[in-house]
């Protein structure tokens, strides 16, 4: 291999993986920061410009944007009049370019960033090296992973080459990775332009891949993208699986709408089977585990508030998966850490960025994408439309069981009091299926649903809902509205003296 190109932001294993080079015999070119960094390990390295004939210009903004450069990249070895060009003018042969990019990703997470420095991060002579690099991957070796460099040296220190299977591996590596740093840049100049609007075309900055020892199924693969474990800290228990990290967004996703009091969502398969709230975490559990005694088995469980010891020593009596928290007492941490495998995680809830947008896969290998459901109950966009009005405890229920209702697989039901679910039917093809199943639910548990609220997340097609609701003890309900038989459903809650509130507003959770 004769010549190697080597500029890179990030030096970790610069220097061992240039001094592997230099053993093998091949001549590197570098630039700036680079360079200086290989020369104080005594180094030998050629400047850029010495090859270019021309010095990096506009503060560094072009520095490799060179046709030498360029060309001593792409000709290929085969070809003869390439050859001639690349006698004619002098191109380097270059067989190996290592480059990664400008940290963009690094910078935009530092507070309050001007727009300004986020600019200069942009990398252009990086990602157009990496592109032509792996464009001539028959002849031309990339590397912008410095997880790649042992491999790299001893493919080389074994043959003087890479073999064609790497050559062809780092491309697709290259290729992916200049894709996810610029849908990066183009995600977070949209957010700071403060473009709303879903764009035409996109593309998903699907960085940092972690192999889950499978997917939803053992026959299935799976793999983590993204910034996850910036956010959360494993303090035990084996890795999380593709289900767990499932159930993990869905309660992280479900707290912020109750961070008033102390507050305990189970997860099970995506939904809530029980959520309560109380002054302690440990009330508010056991308000929560009422709602189904038996579902919340090998299931998620979050929490709002650092985990105690009390909590901890009535959690350790039950089986669960994941346990995450804001922070662990060290008493309840100890407590919990000899459960084997139990997993526990915590995270800053308020450092943990919304969703901004939401996606699916479909057929055909299309996605959908659309906003997240944000929207709370608020004053303004619900009215009674019953006779009766609720009453304050009545409201309290409603909101309570609202709030629930938004984070449950549709068709949804939810029973509730003013600080606990009472019954969750969720799932369900049609709705009144949903409301039997909630009731059913309650009355395994041994819970009454006298005096109880109902949240449904779409509008009661019949009135059948609020008829087995009202027969169920409910004294409440609330749900979109927007049904052509509204004033049938109406109809039947003031024929038993229910309270009925329309939101104008539903919560399809597919």
């Amino acid at each position: 291999m004769s010549c190697a190109l080597i500029s890179v932001s990030d030096k970790t294993g610069l220097v061992s993986f240039a001094q592997a080079l230099a053993e093998a015999g091949v001549t590197i070119l570098s630039t700036g920061g680079t360079a200086k960094a290989l020369r104080t390990a005594r180094l030998a390295v050629q400047e850029l410009e010495a090859v270019t004939g021309f010095p990096e210009l506009l503060g560094g903004r072009v520095k490799t944007l060179h046709p030498k450069i360029h060309g001593g990249i792409l000709w290929l070895r085969e070809n003869e009049e390439h050859d001639r060009q690349r006698h004619a003018f002098g191109l380097p042969e270059i067989r190996l370019v290592v480059v990664n990019l400008y940290p963009f990703p690094e910078t935009i997470r530092r507070p309050d960033v001007a727009l300004e420095d986020v600019i200069e991060q942009i990398d252009i002579g990086g990602c157009a090296l990496a592109r032509s690099a792996a464009k001539n991957y028959r002849h031309v070796t990339v590397v912008v992973d410095p997880g790649d460099y042992q491999e790299v040296a001893r493919e080389i220190a074994e043959s003087g080459e890479t073999s064609l299977g790497l050559r062809q591996r780092l491309a697709v590596k290259a290729f992916g990775h200049v894709s996810a740093y610029d849908a990066t840049i183009a995600a977070y100049l949209q957010e700071r332009f403060g473009i709303a609007e879903l764009p035409s075309s996109w593309s998903l900055p699907l960085v940092n891949g972690q192999a889950l020892r499978y997917g939803e199924n053992p026959h299935q693969r799976g793999t983590l993208y993204g910034e996850f474990w910036r956010h959360f800290q494993q303090m035990h228990g084996k890795e999380l699986s593709y289900n767990n990290l499932l159930d993990i967004d869905s309660g992280i996703s479900l707290l912020p709408d109750f961070s008033e009091r102390p507050t305990v969502a189970i997860l099970k398969h995506g939904t809530p089977c029980g959520i309560g709230s109380a002054d302690t975490l440990r009330e508010a559990w056991e308000k929560a585990l009422a709602t189904d005694r038996e579902a919340p088995f090998g299931g998620v469980v979050a929490v709002n508030r650092p985990l105690d010891l009390p909590f901890a020593e009535t959690l350790s009596e039950i089986f669960t998966e994941v346990v995450v928290a804001p922070a662990f007492d060290p008493q309840a941490l100890a407590l919990l850490q000899k459960k084997k495998n139990l997993r526990l995680l915590s995270a800053d809830f308020s450092q943990i960025p919304r969703h901004r947008f939401s996606f699916r896969s479909i057929l055909g290998d299309s996605i959908l994408a659309q906003e997240p459901d944000t929207a709370s109950l608020s004053a303004e966009g619900r009215q009674v439309a019953s006779r009766r009005s609720p009453t304050p405890e009545e409201w309290e229920a409603m909101e309570f069981a609202w709030r629930v209702c938004k984070h449950v697989r549709s068709n949804a039901i939810v029973f509730g009091a003013r600080d606990r679910t009472l019954g969750i039917g969720a799932g369900q093809m049609s709705r009144v299926d949903a409301v039997r199943v909630a009731i059913a639910k309650a009355a395994h548990a041994g819970l009454s649903l006298a005096g109880s609220a109902v949240a449904s997340d779409a509008y009661f097609p019949f009135p059948d809902s609020v008829v087995y609701a009202a027969d169920a003890g409910a004294t409440a309900v609330i749900q979109p509205g927007g049904s052509i038989r509204d004033p049938e459903v109406i109809a039947a809650a003031d024929e038993r003296g229910i309270a009925l509130v329309l939101t104008g507003r539903r919560h399809f959770r597919h």
